[in-house]
């Protein structure tokens, strides 16, 4: 076990873990920030998608050893009151069903806006590759982002 200090949400934390900790485990079990959720451990599912540097990555493959002096967002941290444009398109468009996904692909959408201000359909698709919905809505997902485009 070793001590680290991350920067989590505009926050330093400290935290005692073994350096091969994902951060995903760091984040829900001892930080209690249970929005990241853990899906498939493989990064396959973008269910555990957070900003690295503003880039998303999957925090279910991160080891907490590689992350000194990283900035690091989860949906915890991307708004206080839930009203990043991503969020608020989300729920203009009635985009969760079941919701365990949504964390992942608001971190994603949100990432590819900082990147991409205006994407096209193509741009978008690639960068949600990689987040599965059960649900199946993809549909919605693509509109919310065209209209949090147009709104950031």
């Amino acid at each position: 076990m070793s001590i680290f200090t991350l920067h989590i949400n505009g926050k330093k934390q400290e935290v005692n873990a073994a350096p091969e900790t994902p951060l995903l485990w760091v984040l829900r079990d001892h930080l209690d920030l249970v929005g990241t959720k853990f899906g498939c451990g493989i990064a396959q599912c973008g269910a555990c998608t957070i900003h690295m540097e503003g880039v998303a990555m999957r925090s279910c493959i991160l080891p907490i050893s590689a992350l000194a002096d990283k900035k690091i967002t989860t949906i915890e941290g991307l708004s206080q009151n839930g009203d990043h444009p991503v969020q608020k398109a989300w729920l203009e468009h009635d985009v969760p069903q079941c919701g365990y996904c949504q964390a992942g692909q608001i971190m994603s959408a949100s990432a590819l806006l900082l990147d991409n201000p205006d994407p096209n359909d193509n741009e978008i698709d690639a960068a949600m590759n990689g987040n599965i919905c059960r649900c199946g809505t993809y549909t919605r997902i693509k509109a919310a982002i065209k209209t949090a485009a147009k709104s950031s």
